[in-house]
């Protein structure tokens, strides 16, 4: 009973992991203890627990005790969790200046944790998207096109822009280096996109359902022909993908992921928050709850 919990506690805390160049919130209220160790205040811990856990309403929390560690400078924030499972205890850190929680890896803390990423994707994002430019939310979604898993995730976003009217998808190249033609993969569909915004989403689910039949010796083949079925001309793509200003546009996506601690595919990233591939169930509250938040 309590596994469950506490995996839904970890899975929603670590995966806001944050990168090393991420300008943090500003601290709340903040009370001096010891030399070298500050506290949070309860309200601080609260609110960055509303942005946590605050789109599922089974769930509720009660801060337990607010310390200094064991570690100098570091609060330990002690808290209980409770849900349909159970009730959870669990523990985190906060640093000293009031910017980072540390449970296993550094988080944002804060009433606004993902505000910073949410900026830095809005600024540098150049991918194609679907879905309102006005959108409460934006979903950006760092995908390699020969990951199987980022073809598994593929139906559920789907469903998500068919059901929900409020939201941006923005895709994101991020090709693994172990993988043998994703770069090649995501030049074509780089070029693809600018080409045509409809003729891409086609593009990917094609290459997507033909992942199997592809190999470094014919990914020039079967993508220029994917490119054709799409409704673009599959030779100028091909023609395209080898240019070096979309070698650059690709480097770009892959720094811009680089940058947020983006470390395997699909990583989603919800009004800056970043996700794996999360069940439809739990997508649709967390945009639910985002879409909330930003009215």
């Amino acid at each position: 009973m309590h596994r469950r919990l506490n995996c839904l506690f970890i899975l929603l805390l670590l995966v806001t992991l944050s990168g090393a160049q991420q300008k943090p919130a500003a601290p709340h209220a903040e009370a001096k203890t010891a030399p070298g160790t500050i506290l949070p205040s309860e309200g601080a811990v609260s609110a960055f627990l509303q942005q946590m856990f605050g789109y599922d309403s089974s769930l509720s929390w009660k801060v337990v005790s607010i310390k200094p560690a064991e570690a100098e400078g570091l609060a330990e924030v002690n808290v209980s969790i409770s849900g349909s499972q159970g009730q959870q205890g669990y523990k985190f850190y906060v640093t000293a200046d009031g910017r980072h929680a540390v449970s296993g890896e550094i988080i944002p803390f804060g009433a606004h944790p993902f505000e910073a990423t949410h900026k830095e994707l809005e600024r540098s994002v150049n991918g194609p998207s679907r879905g309102p430019a006005d959108a409460s939310v934006t979903i950006v979604e760092f995908s390699d096109l020969e990951c199987p898993h980022c073809k598994e995730a593929q139906p559920s976003l789907d469903k998500l822009m068919s059901e929900t009217k409020n939201v941006r998808l923005v895709f994101q190249n991020f090709p693994l280096p172990n993988h043998d033609w994703a770069a090649k993969a995501a030049a074509y569909a780089d070029c693809v996109g600018r080409s045509s915004n409809d003729a891409f989403w086609k593009f990917i689910a094609s290459v997507y359902g033909g992942q199997s039949d592809i190999t470094a010796a014919n990914a020039d083949e079967k993508l220029t022909g994917f490119a054709d079925g799409a409704g673009v001309k599959g030779a100028d793509i091909a023609a395209c993908s080898a240019k070096p200003e979309t070698t650059t546009r690709v480097e770009h996506s892959e720094r811009l992921g680089n940058t947020l601690s983006v470390n395997s595919t699909p990583t989603l990233f919800l009004n800056g928050r970043k996700l794996p591939a999360v069940p439809y169930e739990v997508l649709q509250k967390l945009v639910d709850f985002a879409a909330k938040e930003a009215k």
